[in-house]
């Protein structure tokens, strides 16, 4: 793979992408990629199953994001690459496990993409109940795909104000729940510990689907060893995003999760049917807090779908960069992959309209088919930093700048916690079908790949 020199790695793709991205975008791109709208929104049906013990959950999984992670920035600041992932498996197993973990990533992104359009439209909705939610999708798409097809630092520019708008917000709500909880907050009495009474007030079982809940609730964070490679100093770029992954996911998922079930009540039904964000606003008394909530997860909506546009097409870009995929898909004009960004948009909108045409069957079977792609993603990441490792002390030591925590111990940690989490989908009704409808796809990848490789070597 080509080098500028030792120590300064090219994209390891040999690609002719622009590197248009500031140390401030890559380092705001870490800082709020992390919070998405799962966590605003998706975190109440855990706070209703867990109760307070939903801050073990998200304790548990954080520890197994922050492994990953880890794993993730140490081959990344070795070989920055815009497949991250992707590249790192093909280049450790071998060509079929880049085309499946990127491909599968792809699907994932690209639905995740209608999937925000749709929770975006409908806060606009609610606002303007006069206009059509279709109407409102389409604009998003539009404006986002076009953000996208222009200069990737256009891209950086939206997600640092869009990461700067929900640092600033889950920071104020931190700061105020504090204060509250230490009785100093004007006008609010401190609940104590009157909340915390029950740690498992639904046993074991109620713990499990808050962690289910909290470990899907992570997704969005290997963006920024995406967007790295098209940075001005990759290797830099990702060694900081890495190191402060830690704190960032303590304070912003593990805290506020504190914070809420020490505030309100966690069979209050205000939690589920609001958001535990808005309900424990409410109960500090807080004017307006269910509109000022929906103007905030509206802009973590708005973020994902940047984010994940800029991801899937340079996933794309990437797989047909390394004979992966078809040759269309690779056109590079300004150095912006405007192809992959066209296709990757064009899929989120059919999403979309499945969701209208087919929201039983077509679209459903295709919630489900991504439901555990995440996990599957983590698996390859984990095994490719095994294989990697072992190869990197060996011939460029000097390229791990980044290096996995108490290696290879904590790897096979996390591949061991990978493989509960799949046990606990298959005990559980909800997750079950997603597992097994994943593991379809995740095959019918694996075999394609395989199959191509082969034609490959044969040729």
């Amino acid at each position: 793979m080509p080098l500028t020199k030792v120590g300064t790695p090219a994209d390891s793709d040999g690609v002719s992408l622009s590197h248009g991205l500031k140390q401030r975008h890559l380092s705001m791109i870490a800082l709020g990629g992390v919070i998405g709208a799962g966590l605003f929104v998706g975190s109440g049906a855990g706070i209703a199953a867990a109760g307070p013990s939903i801050v073990i959950a998200y304790a548990l999984s954080g520890l197994l994001v922050m492994l990953v992670m880890r794993m993730l920035g140490e081959m990344s600041a070795a070989y920055p690459s815009s497949g991250s992932f992707s590249s790192h498996a093909e280049r450790a197993i071998g060509p079929w496990a880049g085309f499946t973990a990127g491909w599968a990533f792809w699907v994932l992104l690209c639905t995740a993409v209608g999937l925000e359009g749709i929770g975006a439209a409908q806060i606009v909705h609610g606002w303007l109940p006069g206009t059509p939610e279709w109407a409102w999708v389409a604009l998003f798409m539009v404006v986002f795909c076009g953000t996208n097809l222009a200069a990737v630092k256009n891209f950086g520019e939206f997600e640092f104000w869009f990461a700067a708008l929900k640092v600033g917000a889950i920071t104020l709500f931190l700061v105020l729940g504090v204060l509250a909880l230490a009785g100093v907050l004007p006008g609010t009495d401190s609940p104590g510990g009157s909340n915390l009474t029950e740690l498992l007030p639904n046993g074991g079982e109620g713990l499990v689907i808050g962690l289910l809940a909290s470990v899907f609730a992570y997704g969005g964070l290997e963006t920024v060893t995406i967007a790295a490679a098209e940075s001005q100093d990759p290797v830099r770029g990702v060694a900081r995003a890495v190191r402060t992954a830690m704190w960032r996911i303590a304070v912003f998922y593990v805290g506020s999760m504190a914070v809420i079930v020490a505030l309100v009540p966690w069979d209050s039904p205000e939690v589920v049917e609001n958001g535990p964000y808005v309900a424990a606003l409410d109960r500090l008394g807080i004017p307006g807090a269910g509109q000022l909530m929906n103007v905030v997860v509206l802009v973590a909506l708005l973020s994902a779908m940047n984010a994940n546009i800029y991801g899937a097409s340079r996933i794309g870009y990437s797989l047909v960069e390394r004979g992966q995929g078809p040759k269309w898909l690779g056109r590079v004009s300004g150095g912006v992959p405007r192809v992959a960004v066209l296709a990757s948009s064009v899929f989120g909108f059919l999403c979309v309209l499945l969701s209208y045409w087919r929201p039983d069957d077509v679209f459903a079977w295709l919630l489900n088919m991504i439901g555990a792609v995440i996990l599957v993603v983590w698996i390859f990441i984990a095994v490719s930093q095994l294989r990697l490792r072992r190869r990197l002390e060996r011939e460029t030591p000097e390229r791990l700048t980044v290096r996995m925590w108490a290696f290879p111990w904590l790897t096979w940690v996390a591949l061991a916690g990978m493989a509960t989490v799949f046990v606990l989908m298959a005990r559980e009704p909800d997750t079950r079908v997603q597992l097994y409808s994943t593991g379809a796809m995740t095959l019918a990848l694996a075999a394609v790949g395989y199959a191509w490789q082969r034609a490959r070597e044969r040729r």
